[in-house]
């Protein structure tokens, strides 16, 4: 054994570093000359021999290059002496007499007996152990995937010693959740490496950064157990609409509390025994029980707690009472959000929830997620709902998660700050090491400054390795330019508008007149008509009454959401703009791409998988291709990320044509917003005060429901 050289020249080398070399020299690796021995693992021998005995380590090498020659395992000759490669361990005391071995150094002629000094016992258990271990991995079930990021979705973590040994005593009752140095990768990308977070009980976590670094991924390995957190610790991730059957909206948001249903049930299964004449005095003693538990926990609150929540999110008191079947997927993901904050779970994973609701149904949710008694962890790229919601900030870059406290506007100034910080702190000590460098360059052959050029020179060695802050790259949208048209561009007159299946009129007598500059925000609750409004102005519906006027040569450009799920998922972006616009040059599909930060391999790599975010930039490429000059964007940003949507906002403000937005962020429709339409009671009003009025009055129509 070559290690065993080292050993013997060294018997009091520290443990740990002598496994350390026992395993390099035994990785398998081909090593051609001693100077290579000396390459892998001199360093570390001359820790334990002295900084000045260099020469001495080398021809310790050189031994041990030697040795590594004679029980090389491949059976080949090698150049030097021509010693041969034996296809078995060699056997040194037999092989005394053998001129090739005369040739070796005189320590392998020793007859010295080897004293093995593994504990055979000892061995015995290790195996044992680990035979156990991947019995164990081999037996538990693998994790079900849903989707082609669960498949291919992979998160590794270190669990301390001190957690595993609490968790299987049970003795860890506490709440804060710990995830310390877990990895996430998806396929070959590598998402998160080296990442920690600490959830603290009670508190309200935003978590942001940019589109495709990992949010979602990370936040279903929390729930579906991949990332590891303590057993006790109840979580619920609101992801999936609930499935549609004959079961009551409030009904459906009722039975999500399990042990209260349990006792509902045996209340109902011991009344009708006692009923039915039992007349065993246990059945009285357990019904009393069941009663006092119900009352313990409130039970008989239940249904107004959950009819209040869903009356937050919509949901009319006629809707509560309707089957689920009835309702649509966006209605439904309402129901899902419902039960989540009806059962209270110890930690309540959110991925966009604003982006199911309207601007009223927001607002409450901002208000009740304000009093939420356990842990919060909610993605969002809703500017306002980050600066009224969370009381941290984790923000993912780099692939690593920093934690900053106070909602969003506190983490941009702390994150500012901080970023300036790191930046004078680097080009600090590159000055300090430009400065000490320079004294080293100058002195080096001086003899009377040999001592204070090394010290400068191990001082340099022992600084921390800092690297320059590398900013974010700047989002930026750009629109096509566009010739002006001269007023009306788009205009109603007296409009009337009822679907031919209904009676109910969804508009009466509406105006509306757009020029190319007009920034019309449409806002109101869901079900009010605003989609419906969308299609009259685009003609893609007749108005029962009243006429709709449009310029001749206006080109109208609509933006919904489905737009990103009608993309072709299994081509790239420059194939899908080449289908649609067939016969240009490639560098034009990637100039239009890259006007919205579509550039790069991320123009090459399948659109199925882009994130969210990355998708919308491409439709929105599409769109822009055929040169509209007049936009009609219907809830742009659900799946932009902040700077985009940022950015999105530049866009618009800078486009030199018309645009009407309907939108639910607040943010964006105050940057961009100049007219302010309502869809409420059958038409569609102006706000003379804008955004401010229609948030007042929201406010005050879910006191006066809050107050009924």
């Amino acid at each position: 054994m070559a290690a065993r050289i080292v050993r013997d020249a060294f018997p009091h080398m520290d443990e740990d570093l002598f496994q350390y070399v026992e395993g390099v020299l035994d990785s398998g690796e081909e090593f051609e000359s001693g100077d290579d021995v000396y390459e892998a693992i001199g360093g570390i021998v001359e820790q334990v021999a002295g900084d000045d005995s260099e020469h001495v380590v080398r021809l310790l090498c050189d031994r041990v290059m030697a040795q590594l020659r004679v029980s090389a395992p491949d059976g080949h000759q090698v150049a030097n002496g021509g010693r041969k490669r034996l296809e078995a361990p060699v056997h040194l005391g037999s092989l005394a007499g053998d001129d090739t071995v005369q040739e070796m150094p005189s320590i392998w002629l020793a007859q010295k007996e080897v004293v093995s000094r593994v504990d055979t016992k000892k061995l015995e258990k290790a195996e044992e152990k680990i035979k156990k271990k991947l019995e164990k991995q081999s037996a538990a079930p693998a994790p079900a995937a849903a989707s082609l990021a669960e498949k291919t979705a992979s998160a590794s973590q270190v669990i301390s010693k001190r957690d595993v040994r609490a968790e299987a005593r049970g003795a860890n009752m506490c709440k804060d959740i710990r995830i310390e140095n877990f990895d996430i990768t998806i396929g070959d990308k590598v998402l998160m490496t080296g990442a920690d977070i600490t959830l603290v009980y009670g508190r309200r976590y935003g978590y942001v950064g940019r589109n495709g670094l990992g949010k979602t991924t990370m936040l279903r390995m929390i729930s579906s157990g991949q990332l590891v957190i303590p057993s006790h610790v109840s979580v619920l991730h609101v992801e999936q609409e609930v499935t549609g059957d004959e079961t009551e909206a409030l009904q459906s948001v009722l039975e999500c509390d399990t042990a209260r249903e349990e006792l509902l049930a045996r209340e109902r299964h011991l009344t009708a025994r006692i009923n039915d004449g039992h007349q065993d005095a246990n059945l009285s003693e357990q019904l009393s029980e069941v009663y006092a538990r119900l009352q313990a926990s409130d039970a008989d609150r239940a249904p107004a707690r959950a009819a209040v929540i869903l009356r937050g999110l919509g949901f009319s008191p006629e809707m509560q009472k309707r089957p689920t079947r009835e309702f649509s997927g966006g209605w439904r993901m309402r129901l899902a959000l419902a039960r989540a904050l009806f059962s209270q779970p110890d930690l309540l994973l959110l991925d966009e929830p604003t982006n199911m609701l309207d601007m009223k149904a927001i607002i409450w949710l901002e208000d009740y997620l304000q009093t939420w008694p356990s842990t919060l962890l909610v993605v969002s790229h809703d500017r306002q709902f980050l600066e009224v919601v969370p009381t941290d900030i984790l923000f993912l870059h780099n692939q690593k998660i920093d934690c900053y406290k106070g909602n969003y506007e506190h983490f941009v100034k702390a994150k500012t700050e901080k970023m300036k910080n790191q930046q004078r702190e680097y080009e600090a000590q590159m000055a300090f090491r430009a400065h000490a460098q320079e004294f080293i360059d100058k002195f080096r052959y001086n003899a009377k400054r040999a001592s204070l050029v090394q010290s400068k020179i191990k001082m340099l060695e022992k600084l921390p390795v800092l690297v320059p802050i590398v900013p974010e790259g700047e989002v930026v949208l750009k629109f096509p330019p566009t010739e002006p048209l001269n007023p009306p561009v788009l205009q109603l007159d007296e409009v009337d508008f009822r679907y031919p299946t209904s009676d109910r009129y969804i508009f009466r007598k509406v105006d509306l007149s757009t020029s190319m500059e007009s920034r019309i925000c449409i806002v109101g609750e869901n079900g009010a008509g605003k989609t419906t409004l969308l299609k009259i102005l685009m003609d893609d519906l007749s108005p029962v009454a009243g006429m709709r006027h449009a310029h001749r040569n206006l080109k109208i450009a609509f933006f919904s959401q489905h737009h990103v799920d009608q993309l072709d998922m299994t081509v790239h972006s420059i194939q899908l703009l080449a289908k649609r616009f067939p016969g240009r040059p490639v560098e034009e599909y990637r100039q239009q791409l890259g006007s919205f930060g579509v550039s790069g391999d991320l123009a090459t790599q399948q659109v199925g998988s882009l994130s969210g975010g990355q998708k919308s930039r491409v439709a929105f490429a599409a769109l822009c291709m055929a040169r509209p000059n007049f936009f009609i964007l219907d809830e742009p940003t659900n799946h932009l990320d902040i700077e985009t949507i940022e950015a999105l906002g530049h866009a618009i403000n800078r486009f030199n044509g018309g645009v009407i937005l309907v939108s639910h962020d607040e943010r964006l429709i105050r940057m961009v917003c100049r007219e302010l339409w309502v869809c409420a009671d059958g038409t569609v009003k102006a706000l003379e005060g804008g955004f401010d009025e229609y948030k007042t009055i929201v406010r005050r129509e879910i006191e006066a429901a809050n107050a009924g």
